[in-house]
């Protein structure tokens, strides 16, 4: 067995929103460890990855349904299912848009149900699986601004943990990653002295890096080094929060 590649050569595996930032990290690092990977996109495909790629909404039911049914027919059975697709809406609480509430829950937490729907069923029938959604520190401890945000990244976490008390007896792993502030176009829109505020409370005095995010996630679905793991949430955050 090769350990260098963690189990999941040729293993398929699908990550919604794995176009750019953290997903593309995790879309890369897959294909160096050899899996079989797809990713959904809203716009603007990955055009350095050669993964799968399909264009998908998370929001729709229907289209998540037809991706996992793409994804069988062309690589073959899914075996891990990274989480990742999600969006920001901040404002402060007085001014939140109802319609900014809503965007943000269909996509974040809404679109998690909507594509393992379709997927653990599968797994439950194989009784092999690992799923691995993306939350947020913002939904372990809340953020400035970010009300829709915190409360859907917490309510992945609940859902994952629920997950996992599920699977278990069918042998499918479900795990959260809590990445802290990581450097992408999500964290580009931070005014600079915002940034050094935040950067000065990291005690690792930096942002993390998307690489840093798919290490974590690969870990996690590794059926190698985290057989064992289910249920946690692995905070990927310099330190901010512990």
């Amino acid at each position: 067995m090769n350990y260098l590649r963690l189990g999941l050569e040729d293993k398929v595996v699908l990550v919604t929103g794995g176009n750019r930032g953290i997903g593309a990290a995790i879309v890369n690092l897959l294909e160096e460890m050899g899996s079989q990977v797809a990713y959904t996109y809203r716009s603007d495909p990955n055009i350095e990855s050669s993964a799968l790629a399909i264009p998908a909404d998370v929001t729709d039911p229907a289209a998540m349904v037809e991706v996992v049914d793409k994804v069988e027919q062309k690589l073959g059975p899914i075996y891990g299912v990274v989480a990742n697709a999600g969006i920001t809406r901040d404002n402060f609480f007085p001014k939140l848009a109802i319609d900014d509430w809503d965007t943000v829950i269909e996509t974040n937490l809404k679109g998690i149900y909507n594509t393992l729907k379709p997927i653990v069923p599968k797994m439950y029938e194989r009784r092999e699986g690992s799923v691995v959604c993306i939350s947020s520190i913002s939904g372990e401890r809340g953020n400035i601004g970010q009300v829709n945000y915190a409360a859907s990244k917490a309510g992945a976490i609940g859902l994952t943990k629920s997950l996992a008390l599920e699977g278990a007896r069918y042998g499918v792993r479900a795990n959260a990653v809590a990445p802290g502030f990581i450097e992408t176009e999500m964290t580009q829109a931070i005014p600079d002295k915002v940034k050094e505020k935040i950067t000065a409370e990291i005690p690792l005095r930096r942002f993390g890096k998307p690489e840093e995010i798919a290490w974590a996630v690969v870990f996690l679905l590794s059926p190698i080094a985290s057989s064992y793991v289910s249920g946690t949430v692995l905070k990927v955050n310099g330190a901010h929060h512990t």
